[in-house]
């Protein structure tokens, strides 16, 4: 097993990648702790493992918030006694134009809007990363994986989005470089389009002209992201740090 008595914190473990993430874990020998606001969804996920043998707990609480974030590394630490993976996927959108025309008004993203996305996206994976290193940096031990997204080269009406996601990249080289003497290797996936609670939210029309922009044509599975999380926080990866990997079907080979 690739994860044997690792323990890993995955956000955003409720449903979709996050739960897949952590069900691929468990399967691979890790003490997951399953994170997410939805409590409903975090203990379904933490049932599912246990219920297969596993070892898992769930906790609850908002990334963006300094308060809940350490609750939620401390549950970790007090259940296993320590830490040695951490998935940053918590994630969320609020889809508006930067500026619009309407009745002659024009219309712009909402203060709230952009705060809401900056706030979980990116300030959360900030806030996560710097309060799991505290006992990373301490057993000299530990992988870190944020999540960006093909958005962050641009998409129309995510500016909020697009802005968060491009960041959580810069996040992801910075920390690599502050943290890599502690043998705390970070890095960051950029997914494309994933088969989820929230692009099953797209309009069926919609959906068929995304795939068609897809040289895959086809939406990803969660367990496609959740093997390539397995890939960066295994021995398999071990000399790779820093890096934005996309998982996007080829959407931005052109780039």
């Amino acid at each position: 097993m690739k994860l044997q008595d690792k323990v890993a914190l995955i956000t955003g473990a409720g449903s979709g990648i996050g739960r897949a993430t952590a069900v691929c874990f468990a399967n691979e020998g890790a003490r997951i702790v399953a994170c997410d606001m939805d409590a409903a969804g975090a203990q379904e996920t933490a049932q599912m493992i246990t219920a297969n043998g596993g070892q898992c707990i769930a906790a609850i609480g908002n990334v963006a918030d300094r308060v809940d974030a350490q609750k939620m590394i401390d549950a970790a630490l007090q259940q296993f006694g320590r830490l040695d993976i951490l998935i940053n996927n918590a994630g969320i959108t609020r889809d508006a134009l930067t500026l619009r025309l309407k009745d002659d008004e024009v219309k712009m993203m909402s203060d709230e809007q952009w705060d809401a996305v900056l706030n979980v996206n990116l300030k959360g994976t900030w806030l996560m990363s710097q309060l799991a290193a505290v006992p990373m940096i301490k057993q000299n031990y530990g992988r870190i994986v944020n999540t960006a997204s093909v958005g962050a080269h641009g998409n129309i009406g995510q500016a909020n989005y697009s802005a968060s996601k491009a960041g959580v990249i810069g996040l992801t080289k910075t920390h690599a470089l502050e943290w890599a003497r502690f043998n705390i290797r970070v890095n960051c996936i950029a997914p494309g389009a994933v088969r989820t609670r929230m692009t099953a939210a797209i309009p069926e029309k919609l959906q068929t002209a995304l795939t068609d922009r897809i040289p895959l044509h086809r939406f990803a599975e969660p367990e496609e992201i959740a093997r390539v999380h397995l890939f960066l926080v295994s021995d398999d990866s071990s000399y790779i740090t820093g890096q934005s990997i996309g998982v996007d079907g080829g959407v931005t080979v052109g780039h």
